[in-house]
């Protein structure tokens, strides 16, 4: 890794981790240092996990301070737990909930304007990619993005979510490149992250650390991974 960024790893770890497994999780997991930890538990966990040594990002957060939003959370509701920012525009919110590049926008704005931090995720489905609009994609989602320096990208491949499949080091980095060219801030890669493929994917110049799964819900695997990003 050749970065003039600080190196992240985030876990993220979706609909997964009650308050009591939070808590476990939290008594076995010793975060190295040089590298910034960031863990992204569902809301009913939020309230364990901080004040734990590492940083707390919600999965999401929305742009109004209150109001007739069923299901969502705000920007002051996470700032009154001591929570640290918010993931926003995951490929699973745009593809099962609706968001689009406009919410994704007004979701980050909200945010930062906040005084919170924010992953904001892009990436081209497997469709997209095999009909060569990767490039297209990425363009269309990064160009909508606030410039701030809180401001962090996560670069996840759809099609390598959840699947076990990974993008190649060279598609990552490369991806990664671009969005560079776009928006001058860091750039995580996301997508079946694992202990044994991290080394490979974050030893890429323009890979700024990784957006972690499934493989962030083991203590051991996690750590493992942000050992790696340090490498």
């Amino acid at each position: 890794m050749h970065t003039m960024w600080r190196v992240l790893v985030a876990g993220n770890w979706k609909m997964f981790n009650g308050p009591s497994r939070t808590d476990a999780f939290f008594d076995e997991f010793d975060a190295p240092l040089g590298v910034d930890v960031v863990i992204c538990p569902p809301y009913v966990s939020l309230a364990t996990a901080v004040g734990r040594g590492v940083a707390v990002y919600a999965q999401s957060v929305h742009w109004e301070m209150d109001g007739a939003y069923t299901g969502e959370i705000s920007t002051g509701m996470l700032l009154e737990l001591g929570v640290d920012g918010a993931i926003v525009g995951h490929s699973e919110r745009r593809q099962l909930f609706g968001e689009t590049d406009e919410t994704v926008a007004r979701r980050a704005e909200a945010a930062l304007a906040a005084g919170l931090g924010v992953i904001a995720c892009v990436g081209e489905t497997g469709p997209e990619r095999e009909a060569g609009e990767t490039e297209a994609v990425l363009r269309r989602q990064v160009a909508v993005l606030p410039r701030h320096e809180k401001l962090v990208i996560a670069y996840e491949p759809v099609w390598a979510i959840g699947t076990g499949r990974t993008a190649t080091p060279e598609m990552a980095q490369e991806a990664h490149t671009l969005i560079k060219s776009l928006h001058r801030t860091s750039v995580l890669y996301g997508g079946s992250v694992k202990p044994d493929n991290a080394i490979e994917l974050m030893s890429q110049a323009d890979v700024d650390g990784a957006l972690v799964g499934g493989a962030s819900l083991d203590p051991a695997s996690f750590r493992a991974i942000c050992v790696a990003a340090l490498v």
